[in-house]
């Protein structure tokens, strides 16, 4: 709830899934359309949430299927 409260309505989530395997902790895969003149901003966004995250843009799969 806290990510989406910090997040509001400034990006729009394209794409999200959600794996938990009985842990108490889960992992996500979360799209998101940022203009390019925002991607500083959005980087910094996910900077200070504190989480850790991964780019994919240069994951072979993205190129395939996303683009």
């Amino acid at each position: 709830m806290a990510f989406l409260e910090q997040l509001g309505g400034r990006w729009n989530i394209s794409l999200f899934h959600y794996r938990n395997h009985g842990s108490d902790f889960g992992r996500v895969l979360a799209g998101f359309e940022v203009p390019p003149a925002e991607m500083r901003a959005f980087e910094t966004f996910l900077n200070d949430l504190g989480y850790a995250y991964k780019r994919e843009r240069d994951n072979p799969a993205y190129g395939m299927f996303l683009t």
